[in-house]
Order: structure tokens, then sequence, then C-alpha cells
């Protein structure tokens, strides 16, 4: 069990754990999630860390079709800049691996921001902690246990 799916237990909502073997070598671990899930594209979110001009950490969740907005992230943030996170940095303030970080149950509680695309769905698929695993959530309680703050952050 990854603290993703830990953290999601503790919070008492409902959710659902989907698994599928995870091929390296894919280019894309949010389109492998939705083939190997069975699910549209359109439900699957990618979870990225970006860091501000202030040195910030930052999470931030948006559509796997779609890409992160710097200037809209930014902006959200109250800040001039951001950019994505330094590799290592995201592991060791999350705990996890890239491509398999999730929002949930993460080492350092960080700011997190959620694509207001999110509530075009009753469920959207989160990382479940490492590459490979899935979680199924609805937005509200996706937003409930981050302490997420919805905002247009993809283009």
């Amino acid at each position: 069990m990854t603290p993703a799916i830990e953290a999601a237990k503790a919070a008492g909502i409902s959710y659902s754990i989907h698994e599928y073997r995870h091929n390296p070598k894919t280019k894309s671990y949010g389109l492998e999630a939705a083939d190997k899930i069975g699910v549209s594209p359109t439900k699957i979110f990618k979870t990225l860390v970006v860091q501000s001009d202030r040195g910030v950490l930052t999470v931030a969740i948006v559509p796997v079709l779609k890409s992160l907005d710097l200037k809209a992230t930014a902006a959200a943030l109250g800040v001039k800049k951001v950019q994505m996170a330094d590799r290592a940095l995201v592991q060791r303030a999350t705990g996890y691996l890239i491509g398999g970080v999730s929002p949930l149950g993460q080492k350092k509680a960080l700011t997190t921001l959620l694509d207001e695309s999110a509530s075009d769905h009753d469920q959207i698929y989160i990382s479940g902690g490492r590459r490979g695993l899935d979680i199924a959530i609805s937005p509200g309680d996706l937003i409930g246990i981050c302490s997420a703050t919805t905002v247009h952050i993809s283009r």
C-alpha cells in the first residue's frame, strides 16, 4: 500500500484502485494508464510540481491531454514566474518517483492547484503513488484531502 492509498483510506472517502503493468518504454504515463485501465484519457490527470521564483514548491494537477500553463500557474500563485521543479527536489519533497507522483500522501504538505476542468467529471484518475497504479477519486474529495484550489492552469 502506498502513502497515497493510505491517505485516501484515512480520509474515509470513496475511491477505487486501478493497477496495470507499466511499460517503462512508454512515452506518456497518463495515456498508458487510460489505455490499460480502459477509461477516456480526459479523465486521467497528471501531478506536476513547479517551483516559484521565490523557491516555493507547488503541486499542479492537470489533464494528461493538456499542458501546464506556467503563466496561469504563476498568476494563480501571485508570483512572477514558475518553472518545473528539479526531479530530485520533487522526489525529496513528495516522497515519490517521477512518473508516480501522487497529490495524496506526500512527505510535505504543498500548496495544490487543480485544473478547473476536473469538475467536468464525477471521477478523475490520479497517480496512486507509483507507476502502474492509479486511484479513481471525485474531484471534490481530492480538493478536500489536498486543500486544493481549483483554477484554470492548463492549455
